[in-house]
């Protein structure tokens, strides 16, 4: 689907590293392996803010007969751990197996930390890039880096909720701001392998409502001829400050057989209010090759009653990769058919949305209202 306002606004060469968290102690060389994935937010001056995650690899992790990672180490800053490369697996590019386990043991061939960008009113241009504001790793438990903000405006308050990666666990931390631009960390709220939180952009009934996405390496077969696949899966969890957090006792978006997410599917938008119901733009994964393709679906849901999905689009995706627009910096890639959805806001007549493409560059697109619609009929059903 074309958009006429379709766009990379931030590419890998936009980063000064010479602001980079890692130059207090990192010595070798490194370089930008995708500045994508942003939050999105608008800000009391009516510029919008994208959180941008700047995932930095090291220029040669491969030395000799060992493979390095970065890692953040407390009192101590950034360090390298070497690996044995007959000990490892390093088939994908964004990380590695460690072998010799009896469990699936990975490391990064990158450190991810945040970067806040504000651009113009519409989302088409840098206004500022605030290094001053980066956001890197401050616990042990963020010892692998700081990934995939996803930011809601509540009230006065702005909510943003983050991958954090260690050895520890692998949770999701929540960061508040009262500006938008100046976060501070309020700690875990998500434990091991639950990614892709984000909050509604609004309470109901007085609670804070999140999706979430709990992972594994083990799920259970779904019933003989069950309209889903047995896999990951978006979630619903309400709280009532934010920090404590109920999952809900009913599924909620699951892999549908026949439609184009066979593989896996995530949360991507925080979701918005509409005079329909609440608005949610999502990740579903179709299995082939070693990643899989990623596209953006959407999807709605009752007002008063999250866990009933009025309209669910999962056919014909919304958004897909768009190798034209990464065509000025494909020496860069190395991934493809990769768009993975992370803001939206408000823009009149339209919707403004941010996403990262091919884990590489930041794409804003501006999408009509009107394409997030029920039809009359299903207006009339629900």
């Amino acid at each position: 689907m074309a958009f006429a306002t379709d766009l990379l606004v931030f590419s890998p060469q936009d980063i000064d590293l010479s602001h980079s968290p890692l130059r207090a102690s990192i010595r070798a060389e490194t370089y930008v392996l995708g500045a994508f994935n942003p939050g999105l937010a608008r800000l009391p001056n009516g510029n919008l803010l994208i959180m941008i995650r700047v995932a930095e690899a090291l220029n040669q992790p491969i030395v000799g007969e060992q493979i390095h990672t970065i890692r953040w180490e407390e009192n101590q800053g950034y360090v390298l751990d070497a690996y044995p490369l007959s000990g490892v697996n390093a088939a994908d590019p964004r990380k590695f197996q460690v072998l010799g386990y009896p469990y699936k043991v990975m490391a990064l061939t990158s450190l991810s930390w945040l970067l806040p960008v504000e651009l113009t009113p519409d989302g088409t241009q840098v206004v500022t890039i605030h290094y001053d504001k980066i956001i890197a790793p401050q616990r042990t438990y963020q010892e692998y880096g700081v990934e995939d903000a996803r930011i809601t405006k509540i009230e006065e308050t702005y909510y943003m909720t983050t991958c954090s990666v260690s050895s520890e666990r692998h949770s999701t931390t929540l960061y508040t701001s009262t500006d938008g631009l100046n976060y501070a960390l309020q700690g875990i709220i998500l434990d091991h392998q639950n990614k892709d939180m984000v909050l509604f952009e609004g309470r109901i009934n007085g609670k804070f409502y999140a999706l979430t996405r709990p992972l594994g390496d083990l799920y259970f077969a779904a019933r003989p001829g069950s309209d889903h696949f047995p896999g990951p899966a978006i979630h619903l969890a309400s709280s009532p400050d934010a920090l404590h957090w109920k999952p809900a006792d009913v599924p909620m978006i699951q892999a549908r057989k026949g439609s184009a997410s066979t593989m896996k599917i995530g949360g991507g938008t925080q979701p918005i209010r509409t005079d329909q119901g609440w608005l949610l733009l999502y990740h579903g994964v179709e299995l082939r090759g070693l990643v899989g393709i990623y596209r953006t679906f959407w999807a709605l849901l009752d007002a008063d009653d999250p866990t009933k999905i009025l309209k669910l689009e999962d056919t014909q995706p919304i958004l897909e990769a768009n190798p034209d627009l990464v065509e000025p910096i494909k020496d860069q890639l190395y991934l493809s058919d990769v768009v993975f959805t992370t803001g939206i806001v408000d823009a009149g007549d339209h919707y403004i949305v941010a996403s990262g493409e091919d884990d590489l560059a930041c794409r804003i697109t501006h999408i009509p209202k009107n394409l997030f619609r029920l039809s009359p009929a299903e207006s009339t059903t629900n």
